[in-house]
C-alpha cells in the first residue's frame, strides 16, 4: 500500500481486561500492537487469577493485524505509557514502571520510586524519561543507566499530566492544586506558576513549541508562548479524554463520546468531524505520512482502529484498518521505528532560552489566575539535571589560550625551583 512508507511503525496499545473466563474475577491486560512486514504470533499467560499481556499485532501490507509479542505486565490496571526509539515503559496503579527493550523484546526491569499510581510518562529523545504520580512527585530519569537524577515535589495533590516543550527546555505540568506549573528543564527547578479556577486534566505542546493547550472538562485553553495568555477556548461536546495535535495549529480533539473533531486553534472553527467508535474514545494518537495523517484511536468498546486523514483536514477520514481485542483498553502509544531522531539535534547553549521569554511575564496578571515566581534555589535531595545536554560551565583547557596560560605558569614555577637550588 503506497500510504505506508518503507519503514517499521510500531503501535503500542495498552489495556485493562476485565474479565477472560468465567472463573476469573479480575484479569489485567497489557496490549502492545506493531505494524511490520513480517510474520508473528500471539499467545497469553496467566497466574493468581490475574492475567497480564503484551500483545503486538503486525500490520501486512493489506492492514491486516497479526499477533506478535507477549509478555507479562504489572499486577494492576495500567495508566500510562510512553516510547522512545527502543524503550517501552509502562506505569501502573501497582505504583511501578516498567521497562521493556523492543529491539530484543525482552523485561529490562522495573523503577520503583513513586509512592502512587503513576499518571503521566514521557520520554525526551532517548536519554531522559519524566514520570509524574499521585503522590505529587515529578522524577527525572536517566534512560540509560536508569537512574533517578531529580525527585521534585511538583504539585500540592496529584499529578495529572505533563508535557516537554520540542527544545527540552522546558515542560509543563497540571495537578489537582488547581494549578499550571512551567519548569525549567535546563536548571532542574521550578519557573512559574500559574493559578486556575479548576484542576486541568491534559495539557500539551504543539509541535514547534509555539503554543499550547490545556484542558479542562470540556473545554480547550489555548495558550501562546509569547505572550503566555489565553488566545483561545475550544469547547467540546463532553468531557475530553485525549488531544494530538496534527500540525502547529490543528487539533484533534476526543472525548467521553464516539465522534473525533479536527479543529483549528486559530480560528477556532471545527474543521471536520467523524464517528470513530460505537463507544468512547479512550485514547488517541497521530502521526505522518507522505500526504496523510494517520490517527489511531482506542476504545472502551475494544476495538482499536487507524484512520487516514489528508493533509486539508477538512475530509472526514477513511478508515485503514481495525482490530477487536475484547478487552477494555486505558491508554495508547505509537512507536515509529526510524533511524533519525529529530530531537537528538538540540540548540547550542549560546541560544536563548524560551525560559528567558516566560521571565518578563513574572507580573503580568491573566484572566482565570496570576503567574507568579517560584524561588531560584535548587530544588532539594537530588543533583541537577540538563536536559537538553548544554553545560554552562567552561571545560579546563578547552580553549588556546587557557593552554598557553597554563604552560607559562608551568614555566615560571620550574624558573623558581632553580633559583631555590
Amino acid at each position: 500500500m503506497s500510504l505506508l512508507p518503507a519503514l517499521f511503525l510500531r503501535f503500542f496499545v495498552f489495556l485493562n481486561l476485565l474479565s477472560l473466563h468465567n472463573f476469573f474475577s479480575i484479569c489485567k491486560y497489557l496490549l502492545v500492537v506493531f505494524i511490520d512486514y513480517g510474520t508473528t504470533y500471539l499467545f497469553l499467560e496467566s497466574y493468581d487469577m490475574i492475567v497480564t499481556l503484551i500483545v503486538c499485532f503486525t500490520l501486512q501490507q493489506k492492514w491486516t493485524p497479526v499477533a506478535d509479542f507477549t509478555h507479562h505486565a504489572h499486577t494492576a490496571s495500567l495508566s500510562a505509557v510512553a516510547v522512545n526509539s527502543r524503550f517501552v515503559v509502562t506505569g501502573s496503579k501497582d505504583e511501578t514502571i516498567h521497562i521493556y527493550d523492543m529491539k530484543k523484546k525482552i523485561d529490562h526491569g522495573a523503577l520503583v520510586h513513586h509512592n502512587g499510581t503513576i499518571t503521566c510518562l514521557k520520554f525526551y529523545g532517548n536519554r531522559h524519561l519524566i514520570s509524574g504520580a499521585e503522590d505529587g512527585l515529578i522524577c527525572v530519569w536517566d534512560a540509560k543507566k536508569w537512574e533517578c537524577l531529580k525527585s521534585i515535589k511538583a504539585h500540592k495533590g496529584h499529578v495529572t499530566f505533563l508535557s516537554i516543550h520540542p527544545t527540552g527546555k522546558l515542560a509543563l505540568s497540571v495537578g489537582t492544586d488547581k494549578t499550571l506549573r512551567t519548569w525549567n528543564l535546563v536548571e532542574g527547578r521550578s519557573a512559574f506558576i500559574k493559578n486556575i479556577k479548576q484542576n486541568a486534566h491534559i495539557v500539551e505542546w504543539s509541535p514547534r513549541g509555539e503554543k499550547y493547550v490545556v484542558v479542562i472538562l470540556n473545554k480547550i485553553d489555548v495558550y501562546q508562548l509569547d505572550t503566555a495568555s489565553v488566545s483561545g477556548t475550544i469547547t467540546n461536546e463532553k468531557r475530553i479524554s485525549s488531544v494530538t495535535f496534527l500540525s502547529e495549529s490543528v487539533l484533534a480533539v476526543a472525548g467521553d463520546e464516539e465522534v473525533v473533531r479536527v479543529f483549528d486553534c486559530d480560528s477556532l472553527m471545527c474543521l471536520c468531524e467523524f464517528k470513530a467508535h460505537e463507544n468512547r474514545v479512550k485514547d488517541m494518537f497521530s502521526f505522518e505520512v507522505p500526504e496523510h495523517h494517520v490517527i489511531v484511536t482506542a476504545s472502551s468498546d475494544g476495538f482499536i482502529k487507524m484512520w487516514k486523514l489528508k493533509q486539508d483536514k477538512r475530509v472526514p477520514p477513511s478508515l485503514l484498518c481495525e482490530v477487536k481485542t475484547n478487552a477494555r483498553l486505558t491508554c495508547l502509544g505509537v512507536w515509529l521505528d526510524r533511524v533519525t531522531d529529530t530531537q537528538e539535534s538540540l540548540p547550542s547553549a549560546a541560544e536563548p532560552s524560551p525560559v528567558r521569554k516566560e521571565q518578563s511575564k513574572v507580573n503580568k496578571k491573566e484572566a482565570g489566575g496570576v503567574v507568579q515566581e517560584e524561588e531560584r534555589q535548587s530544588l532539594p535531595n537530588s543533583r541537577k539535571c540538563n536536559l537538553t545536554g548544554d553545560s554552562k560551565k567552561p571545560m579546563k583547557g578547552s580553549t588556546p589560550v587557557s593552554t598557553k596560560k597554563r604552560k607559562m605558569v608551568e614555566m615560571l614555577e620550574k624558573k623558581k625551583r632553580k633559583k631555590k637550588i
